[in-house]
């Protein structure tokens, strides 16, 4: 049951993210909500380098995009937070087993001679999740910055005043989940342990591994809370920009 319940989890997620990029190749923009003085954007889409919001740094389109091609801000940067996933420790075991049922489980045989595991082409590509764990923590830093600029909005006299809002909070709880989950990775506690395969050599390299050690106890389920967050907040930001839901703003100073 539970190989079947992580191919659904991953299935939907997967589906769902692929559609919302294609969706922002045409028509409005519903990846981003300034409504009522907030500024909102989709962590599918931040940073957005080009693209129809207001936070699109370089314009609307790259010159160098080829014409025949749809474009979407997601195709620029989505690849980095889904690399990190798709080679993160916790999701390829489940995967493997989800998906493509090998192992079907832990210490159950398989019928091959050999055990190539990540050694060898393709799996050994998946050596590179360290690499892209030193680009999600720049994602995190990002998300935060996003986080707190939907605490200030813009009023009637054109000045941004701090405030708390439903969507706001929605982007708080987004970047507190991803970084739950980036900073409990199995490669930051290898990088903050010195690279030490004896990490009682260096008693400071130590302290900060036992100090990530608390978040990666809990990786899977900051995985999964994570990802599903990372979704709902997609959708709950773009259900506002398309006036089927309604930011509540709880205060403003």
């Amino acid at each position: 049951m539970q190989p079947l319940f992580v191919f659904l989890g991953f299935s939907a997620f997967i589906v769902y993210s692929t559609w919302a990029a294609f969706q922002a190749t045409s028509g409005p923009v519903y990846y981003h909500f300034g409504g009522d003085g907030a500024d909102y954007q989709s962590p599918f889409f931040s940073p957005e380098l080009f693209g129809g919001s207001p936070n699109a740094l370089f314009g609307k389109l790259p010159p160098w995009w080829p014409a025949f091609l749809p474009f979407s801000p997601a195709f620029l940067m989505m690849w980095i937070p889904a690399g990190f996933r798709f080679t993160c420790y916790y999701y390829r075991g489940a995967y493997y087993k989800a998906f493509w049922l090998d192992p079907v489980a832990c210490t159950v045989g398989e019928p091959r001679k050999s055990y190539l595991g990540e050694r060898y082409l393709p799996l050994i590509l998946q050596n590179v999740h360290r690499y892209f764990l030193y680009l999600a923590v720049v994602f995190i830093c990002i998300l935060g910055y996003d986080a707190w600029k939907s605490l200030w909005f813009i009023g009637a006299d054109g000045v941004k005043h701090f405030g708390l809002a439903v969507g706001s909070l929605v982007l708080i709880v987004n970047v507190i989940l991803l970084g739950g989950y980036t900073f409990g990775c199995h490669s930051l506690r290898h990088l903050v342990g010195g690279f030490l395969d004896a990490k009682s050599k260096a008693s400071a390299c130590a302290n900060c591994y036992n100090a990530v050690s608390c978040l990666n106890r809990k990786h899977m389920l900051w995985a999964w809370l994570s990802l599903f967050w990372v979704g709902f907040t997609d959708v709950y930001i773009r259900l506002c920009a398309m006036n089927i839901w309604h930011d509540f703003r709880i205060f403003t100073f």
